[in-house]
């Protein structure tokens, strides 16, 4: 039976009973088209739907939901693709064992069976493939390991999949590939898509070496052409400094979640004062700390986090650097920011923006994905990185002071509003208290991918266990085993297995996207109307 849940207040989560009937609702909603609705994230049981609210309520969507009848789920109807494996996974034997098969027998019902990609996720090109073998259904492994290689084939549950990049995880390896699961440089970076028949058949135990095609995804640089008239070489990067713009929203059918900037008006900010568009991507750095030197003229502007800054020029004179005021820089000049003062976040726009060819129409690092402009890969940047820029003459507009915003201190008490859901049900009620009526405290152990909280008492769970995967937005507050929480910023899995309490709505991300180790959070429950 269908079941719609709250994610957010910009979202829906859509339950079926089995991964057939997920399958089937989603290949509805793409048809339906719905007004209103921004993106699907299609998982094992269930369809994230995020929508604008501005466009439609959560309500007269549920009630369109509600009455939507299941399609086809289009089977083959995205291709289909032929893997080639060498079956030498160091988990193979064991997995046997669990199954109660030699390993020879799992190796042949693996190449038999017909494998469909159910749905995205975990990592850009990660497909969850559903065979036709009731066979498998293997459990991961105890512990995750920190490494698996990419090209790596491995089983989890009732799914196959392969490793598209080096990353930790749970699942069993079973074998490895050469086939290049993402490659930026094609039409369609992602091999696999949902709705995709795939086949797996052996190949040489000799591994091959990678194919010119992984290589692009690395662009040479061409030392013999001329250096940028306009640019920023980063002198000190401190904690982390990144570019960041508004993201890259709908692309989760590729495994790819919006990243972006963690505080969108301190982005918004930054670009008016120095003439850009509101959303062009600019320099986020975590903490302050850095120092950056820039080649040619131009003018900046600092927002976000007040932090005590100054450009220091050729000659050696200084001058301080205001937030949210547009500042002269000519060729030469350092600009060195120190420690955030309260915040976490300086966010430093260039007029005129930054020249860098985007990945998927965005330049925002993606730390987790490892995502962003094709120079950059999506890393941070390090001492030495020189960024080209456009120029101040490519800015559309003049520039303007804009008024400082406030943001939390460190020992600061936050109050954050909450859509419970979609996964309350799995905590007592007295789990659900805590979560509102406890101080929680945000650790250092946080960065883009998610604020990790702590607080006196673990958040009580009624329903022991993970979920089968699910999609997941900014602002969802996932409660992994230990009870406590992990409230989601920018760089998110877009897919997860442990339980969502609740999600911070979206008026109040910035606010998020600026907390400070130490600072305080009070959640409180709305309805996000």
């Amino acid at each position: 039976m269908r079941r719609i849940l709250p994610a957010s207040d910009t979202a829906l989560l859509v339950e079926e009973a089995d991964l057939e009937g997920a399958m089937r609702l989603h290949a509805a909603l793409e048809a339906a088209a719905l007004p209103g609705v921004a993106e699907l994230v299609p998982a094992a049981r269930t369809v994230l739907v995020r929508f604008d609210p501005r466009a439609v309520s959560a309500g007269v969507l549920t009630e369109r939901i509600a009455v939507l009848a299941s399609a086809d789920a289009a089977s083959g109807a995205a291709g289909s693709v032929v893997i080639p494996v060498s079956y030498d996974g160091e988990d193979l034997g064991e997995v046997a064992g669990i199954l109660g098969v030699t390993p020879d027998e799992l190796v042949a019902r693996h190449l038999a069976a017909t494998w469909r990609v159910a749905f995205t996720g975990f990592a850009p090109g990660f497909g969850y493939l559903a065979g036709d073998d009731a066979l498998f259904d293997v459990p991961r492994r105890p512990s995750p390991r920190p490494r698996i290689p990419a090209g790596s084939v491995a089983l989890a549950g009732a799914f196959s999949g392969v490793y598209p990049r080096e990353s930790p995880g749970g699942w069993q390896l079973i074998g490895r590939t050469d086939a290049v699961m993402w490659d930026l440089a094609r039409p369609e970076p992602a091999l696999l898509a949902p709705g995709t028949t795939v086949r797996f058949e052996r190949s040489p135990r000799e591994r091959i070496p990678l194919s010119d095609a992984a290589a692009t995804t690395a662009p040479a640089s061409d030392s013999a052409s001329d250096p940028p008239r306009h640019a920023v070489e980063v002198v000190r990067p401190g904690l982390q400094l990144v570019i960041e713009d508004g993201g890259r929203p709908g692309h989760a059918a590729l495994g790819v979640s919006a990243s972006g900037i963690a505080d969108r008006g301190a982005l918004r900010d930054a670009n008016r004062a120095v003439g850009n568009d509101a959303g062009a991507a600019a320099f986020e750095l975590a903490g302050g700390g850095a120092v950056l030197r820039f080649r040619g003229d131009g003018v900046i502007a600092l927002a976000g986090a007040p932090a005590p800054a100054s450009l220091v020029r050729a000659d050696g004179a200084a001058y301080s650097v205001g937030g949210g005021e547009p500042s002269a820089v000519e060729d030469g000049d350092e600009l060195t920011i120190g420690p955030a003062t309260s915040g976490l976040r300086v966010v430093v726009a260039v007029r005129g923006g930054i020249d860098l060819a985007p990945g998927l129409g965005s330049l925002s690092s993606d730390t987790l994905a490892g995502l962003g402009a094709l120079e950059t890969g999506g890393d941070p940047l390090a001492a030495g990185a020189v960024i080209p820029l456009r120029g101040p003459s490519a800015a559309p507009r003049a520039v303007d002071r804009v008024a400082p915003r406030p943001v939390p201190a460190s020992g600061d008490l936050v109050e954050l509003r909450v859509v419970l859901g979609p996964r309350d049900d799995w905590f007592t009620p007295a789990g659900v208290r805590t979560l509102l009526e406890q101080e929680w405290t945000v650790t250092p152990r946080s960065d883009r991918v998610g604020i990790r909280l702590a607080g006196e008492t673990p958040l009580e769970r009624a329903t022991p266990g993970e979920l089968p995967s699910e999609g997941a937005v900014t602002g969802a507050i996932q409660v992994p085993p230990d009870g406590q929480p992990v409230l989601f910023l920018p760089d998110h899995p877009l897919t997860g297995g442990y339980p969502i309490i609740g999600a911070v709505v979206d008026a109040d991300l910035d606010i998020a996207g600026q907390l400070p180790p130490g600072a305080r959070i009070r959640f409180r429950a709305t309805t996000g109307d």
